[in-house]
This record gives structure tokens, C-alpha cells and sequence, in this order.
């Protein structure tokens, strides 16, 4: 499922030559991670990019379209997984993978 959406969010954005891939997994990491504070701020999934744009958050404006398609995997996780995990290490790390 995350091989997938990676794919998903690499064919979806916006192809950016002076992104390296490192740059751009670091990017999908820190959606993830605003992603897994909203969840445990217990925001609706619905509400998540609105949450989200209220940050101001720091990677590019290109990757906030990589939010409803990374959602629904941390949304789908048990409440405990996303207390207990770092799920943009996970992501990074299968990310760099691929």
C-alpha cells in the first residue's frame, strides 16, 4: 500500500528538477508527519488538508496535493500504531527505497 501511494504522489507531482529524490522523500515525510499530528489532534479526515494550510508548513506548495493521498494511510492506521510509530521515518525510509 505505501509502495503505491508513493507512486501515486511521484506521478501526481509536478516534476521538479533542481528536487532530488532525498529532497523530495524528506518533503513526502513531513506530509506524513503533519498528516499523523492532525490525526492524533483527533481532525477529521475530511478536514486534514484545511488543518494542515492553517500550519504554514515549510515544504513546497506542490506537495500539499500529496495530502488527501497520503491521509487515508495514516487515517486507516489503529489509533495505537499512530501514537506508537514514526510514520514519516517509515514512509522516508520506503520512499528512499524505491
Amino acid at each position: 500500500m505505501i509502495r503505491l501511494a508513493i507512486a501515486a504522489i511521484l506521478l501526481a507531482a509536478p516534476v521538479q528538477a533542481e528536487v532530488s529524490k532525498a529532497e523530495s522523500c524528506l518533503y513526502q515525510a513531513q506530509v506524513v508527519a503533519a498528516i499523523q499530528k492532525a490525526r492524533l489532534d483527533r481532525v477529521k479526515e475530511r478536514d486534514v488538508p484545511a488543518a494542515i494550510a492553517k500550519t504554514s508548513p515549510t515544504w513546497p506548495e506542490s506537495y500539499n496535493a500529496a495530502i488527501p493521498l497520503i491521509a487515508p494511510w495514516v487515517y486507516e492506521k489503529k489509533m495505537r500504531v499512530v501514537r506508537n510509530n514514526d510514520l514519516s521515518e517509515a514512509w522516508n525510509e520506503v520512499c528512499l527505497a524505491n
